[in-house]
C-alpha cells in the first residue's frame, strides 16, 4: 500500500510519515519496487534530451585542432634545451676535386673543436656525435656546430664517381640524430659497392643542409622550411658537378619531409632520377608538375604511418597547410615500387626491398626495379 495509507494507519507523522514515503508505492515522491519514480517527482524532474552521437570532425578542422596544439606544445619544448657553443663553420675555398681532401680535413678540424666546445658546456651527447664525425679518414664536404647542427658527408671516392646518390632526410633530423642519416647512407652505399657493375664509382652523400621541422610542429604541415632549404640543396648539386665532372649521374633520395624540399629543387636541377620515400606529398598534383627532367620515383613501406597522413592542401591564414597528391596514388603519375612491409624508418634496413630498389634506380638498372 502506499504512504498515505501507512500514515492514516498508524497515525504517523514528521520523521515517521517521510520513512514510510521512502518504503512505499504510492504517487507522492515515491519509487516503486522496481526502482521507478512515480507521481509528482516523476512529473518535476527535468526531462533530459537524448544525447545525439558526435559528427566526426572534417579533415581539415582536425588539421586545424592539430595545428594549434603543436603551436601550443612545441615552442615550449624547443625552448627548453641550451644553446650549445660551437665555432664557426671552417672558410674554405670553392670545393673542386683538387681541394676535396683539404676541405675534409678542414671540416673534421672544426667536428673536434666543436665537440671540445659541447664537452665542455656539459652536453656529452652532442659532443659524442661531433667527435664521431671528426674522426680520422671523416670525409665532411661541410660541417656547422652551431644550433641544431649542419652536416654533408661523403661515403665513397666523390671524385671518381659515375653513381652519387644524395640523401635528403626528413623532420627531426639535426646533429643530435644524425646518426640515423649516416647509418642510411652507409648502408646505401654498402649495398651500391656490392652490386654495381666492375668498374663503376659510386658515393653516397647524407645531407643535413637545412633546418628540418620538428614532427609534431606547424612547420612539418607547411613548405616553408623547404623552401628555406632548395637553394642550399642546387648549390650542392652545382658544387658536386665541379668535382665529379659532368659525366656523374646524380640521384635525389628524399625521404619524408625531405621529398618536399626536393620537389622545391627539382625543378631545373641537373639530376637524373627522383626517389621519393615514405613522402606525405610533394606540393604538386602531378609528378608532370615538379617540371623537373628527372624520372620521378615513388615508393611507400607497408607499415608507414604516413600512408594515414590526410593528402589534402588548404591555405590557412595566409599559408598553405598539406603536400596534395599521394605520390605512390596512379593519379600522381610516379613510377612506383616496392618498399616491402617496413615502416617509416625502414627504407635503408639492410635486406630490405626498398634498400635494393633504391640501390638499382641509382644505379641505372631500372627494368630490375620491382614494381609495386
Amino acid at each position: 500500500m502506499g504512504a498515505v495509507t501507512g500514515a492514516g494507519r498508524g497515525g504517523a507523522t514528521g520523521a515517521g510519515a517521510t520513512r514510510e514515503a521512502g518504503r512505499g508505492t504510492g504517487a507522492v515522491g515515491g519509487r516503486n519496487r522496481d526502482g521507478e519514480v512515480r507521481g509528482d517527482a516523476a512529473r518535476d524532474r527535468p526531462r533530459l534530451r537524448p544525447l545525439r552521437p558526435l559528427r566526426p570532425l572534417r579533415p581539415l578542422r582536425a588539421l586545424f585542432a592539430a595545428l594549434v596544439v603543436a603551436a601550443l606544445v612545441v615552442p615550449l619544448s624547443g625552448a627548453a634545451r641550451p644553446g650549445i657553443p660551437a665555432p664557426r663553420p671552417a672558410t674554405l675555398a670553392p670545393v673542386t676535386a683538387a681541394t676535396l681532401t683539404q676541405a675534409y680535413a678542414a671540416n673534421r678540424a672544426n667536428a673536434a673543436l666543436a665537440s671540445r666546445m659541447a664537452a665542455a658546456h656539459g652536453d656529452g651527447h652532442r659532443a659524442a656525435a661531433e667527435r664521431a664525425l671528426a674522426a680520422p679518414g671523416g670525409a665532411l664536404l661541410a660541417f656547422d656546430g652551431r644550433g641544431p647542427g649542419l652536416v654533408t658527408e661523403v661515403f665513397g671516392d666523390l671524385a671518381h664517381a659515375d653513381r652519387v646518390a644524395v640523401l635528403v632526410p626528413g623532420s627531426d633530423t639535426s646533429l643530435d640524430t644524425y646518426a640515423r642519416l649516416r647509418t642510411a647512407a652507409a648502408s646505401l652505399h654498402h649495398r651500391l659497392t656490392r652490386t654495381a657493375p666492375p668498374g663503376t664509382g659510386t658515393a653516397v652523400i647524407a645531407w643535413l643542409g637545412y633546418r628540418t621541422p620538428g614532427t609534431v610542429s606547424t612547420a612539418v604541415t607547411t613548405t616553408a622550411r623547404a623552401d628555406e632549404a632548395a637553394p642550399r640543396l642546387r648549390d650542392l648539386l652545382r658544387e658536386l658537378r665541379g668535382v665529379t665532372g659532368p659525366g656523374a649521374r646524380l640521384t635525389l633520395v628524399c625521404h619524408s619531409y625531405g621529398s618536399v624540399v626536393c620537389a622545391r629543387t627539382a625543378t631545373g636541377a641537373d639530376v637524373g632520377d627522383l626517389v621519393l620515400l615514405g613522402s606525405p606529398g610533394t606540393g604538386a598534383d602531378t609528378a608532370a608538375g615538379l617540371h623537373t627532367r628527372a624520372r620521378v620515383w615513388a615508393s611507400r613501406g607497408a607499415d608507414d604511418w604516413v600512408a594515414h597522413v590526410p593528402h589534402v592542401s588548404a591555405d590557412l591564414f595566409g599559408t598553405t597547410v598539406g603536400f596534395g597528391t599521394d605520390p605512390v596514388s596512379p593519379s600522381f603519375g610516379a613510377d612506383v615500387f616496392a618498399a616491402g612491409p617496413g615502416g617509416h624508418s625502414d627504407y635503408f634496413a639492410p635486406g630490405s626491398a626498398s634498400l635494393a630498389n633504391v640501390a638499382r634506380i641509382v644505379l641505372g638498372s631500372t627494368t630490375e626495379v620491382t614494381r609495386a
